[in-house]
């Protein structure tokens, strides 16, 4: 880990990241590859599974008919971390492991290679928690499920695999429950550009950050390559925090999801304070709760495959009619569904109304993260690209610019988000100073402007 950074016992938190000097918003703190990582199984034909590209055309590995990859550079590359997961997807074939079995056979994998297992110093992983003692009866059993699921993996493909575990992993790792119970409390979600999740890792010296629902902190990626950048100033001694979820939630919801899947209860100043609830649930309550009772079957029309964005717009359009008004723009419940909308709208190339969903969760949107956020800036640039294309080319340059303004903080200057949008930008200045609209009907890629 870098230099200007340190270990330490954080009070009340055990184990935990600070500063040895100070560092400015917007540095780059670290950078690692995954110890072990792969694509989510429900992405696994449209990315990449070595460089974690998102591509409409895939090639296929022939022996295991699951890993797709950009070139047969990319496949050979992979091979050497693909080679045994290959024969343990072949043996289970059709039948595919949850994301959590393969990723703990990858990290085994991964650690019988010398290079790998040493290239992490700050937290091992023998010091992971797994929290089996915290947990409840149902959420043993279910990890239990996932540990007979891996050990059949293993032995479906690799024959020698209790030696192999016993060669390649920490005694505490090497029963196969233990080691479920590392990976899906210290995993991280990978996730593409625009935040939506592409796959799995483990970085083991970042699970040694410490979570605050106003972070000092955020990560993002850049294929698997982890950035956690600085979004406030950190003074030397000062902890490091990141978020562990999405903070755009109640502090009862935060609360319960933190002590599910972490095992803990949440004492940062936004949960102690609940500064933000009393925005979240802005109106009436006999109003808006409508739309909280309405809003898991909007989710699960969005969830399906394909997803329903036409019952979905519909939907939402006689809510709207019907109370929507009535809700202030700023309540939960609302904007959760704007944001719904807006994904129909793109889908189904309604771009005046996507448009008009967009703009009205910006003033939102600013309202709940203060600090430069990567969902901020991502928000900003869809909607952007939306004006742009629409002709709105004042309107699209100042959202970029604002865009920017976040953007150059959360993923820095040389990520492909931040190249992009400095492209975008100029390409208004350029059309604003010709005088020269052009009109990009017809050809818009709908896929720039999706989550």
């Amino acid at each position: 880990m870098a230099p200007r950074l340190e270990r330490f016992v954080s009070p009340g938190k055990g184990n935990g990241v600070r500063a040895t000097a100070g560092i400015k918003r917007g540095e780059l703190v670290y950078s690692a590859e995954p110890l072990a990582g792969c694509v989510s199984n429900k992405v696994a034909r449209d990315v990449c599974h070595h460089c974690f590209t998102r591509r409409e055309t895939l090639l296929r590995c022939s022996q295991c008919k699951m890993a797709r990859y950009c070139n047969s550079t990319c496949q050979k590359q992979a091979w050497s971390g693909h080679k045994r997961e290959c024969k343990c997807l072949q043996s289970l074939r059709p039948r595919i492991p949850t994301d959590s079995v393969r990723l703990a056979a990858r990290l085994i994998f991964a650690m019988l290679s010398p290079s790998k297992s040493s290239s992490e110093d700050l937290y091992s992983l023998e010091e992971h928690e797994s929290h089996l003692s915290s947990m409840s009866e149902q959420k043993k059993q279910g990890l239990s499920q996932l540990a007979s699921m891996l050990e059949l993996y293993l032995q479906q493909g690799v024959p020698d695999h209790a030696q192999e575990m016993t060669s390649a992993l920490p005694p505490s790792c090497r029963e196969p429950l233990s080691l479920i119970a590392k990976v899906t409390c210290n995993c991280f979600t990978i996730s593409d550009g625009e935040l939506q999740e592409i796959g799995v890792g483990l970085y083991p010296s970042l699970s040694l950050l410490n979570h605050d629902c106003r972070p000092n902190c955020v990560m993002v990626f850049e294929g698997t390559k982890l950035q956690l950048r600085a979004v406030q100033d950190i003074n030397p001694e000062e902890e490091l925090t990141i978020s562990y979820i999405e903070t755009l939630s109640l502090t009862e919801d935060r609360q319960r999801q933190l002590e599910d899947q972490y095992h803990f209860t949440c004492h940062c100043q936004n949960c102690d304070s609940q500064d933000k609830d009393r925005l979240m649930l802005s109106g009436e309550k006999s109003t808006w709760r409508l739309l909280k009772e309405a809003l898991p079957r909007l989710e699960a029309l969005k969830a399906d495959v394909p997803a329903d964005w036409q019952a979905l717009l519909e939907s939402w359009s006689h809510l709207l009619s019907t109370v929507g008004g009535e809700v202030p723009d700023e309540n939960l419940y609302k904007l959760k569904m704007t944001d719904m909308a807006l994904d129909a709208s793109i889908h189904l190339g309604n771009w005046e109304d996507a448009v008009g969903y967009g703009e009205k969760t910006l003033p939102v949107y600013r309202q709940y993260y203060p600090d430069p956020h990567p969902a901020h800036g991502v928000q900003l640039m869809r909607v952007g690209k939306l004006q742009h294309y629409l002709e709105h080319i004042e309107d699209a340059l100042d959202t970029f610019k604002e865009a920017y303004q976040i953007i150059k903080v959360t993923h820095g200057d040389d990520h492909p988000m931040t190249t992009e949008l400095l492209m975008k930008m100029e390409e208004c200045r350029a059309e604003m100073a010709d005088g020269n609209v052009i009109s990009f009907a017809g050809i818009i890629n709908q896929s720039e402007m999706k989550l």
